[in-house]
């Protein structure tokens, strides 16, 4: 992958964040904490895979996946805005379980050392 696809990535995941936290106003993903663990967009910067995490579990983080596949129009818009690049990507966003996957591990972990 590229050096300007990565730095994309890193803005569309950081003009994301924002736009989610002061932005979005959907119950179902109001005051909750969103992580946007990843992006990875194609090599045109035509679409772009958001992938995104909560604490809340997996219900909450489907939820919440699918509020932001509703309202994904009005942030390729406003992502539009900020990116400086030809295309602005048509957005996915994906629920990801890497967060309660660590959280599992770390569990594991401190189990072992108390044995």
């Amino acid at each position: 992958m590229s050096y300007r696809v990565d730095r994309v990535n890193e803005e569309i995941k950081k003009e994301l964040s924002r736009l989610i936290r002061e932005e979005i106003n959907d119950y179902r993903i109001k005051d909750k904490m969103i992580s946007i663990v990843g992006v990875d967009c194609s090599a045109d910067f035509k679409y772009a895979k958001v992938y995104i995490s909560m604490i809340e579990g997996k219900q909450a983080r489907d939820e919440a996946a699918a509020a932001l596949n509703n309202a994904k129009g009005f942030l390729r818009k406003e992502l539009g805005k900020v990116l400086k690049t030809y295309n602005t990507p048509q957005i996915t966003f994906i629920s990801d379980d890497t967060l309660e996957y660590g959280m599992k591990i770390n569990e594991l972990l401190k189990n072992i050392d108390k044995k």
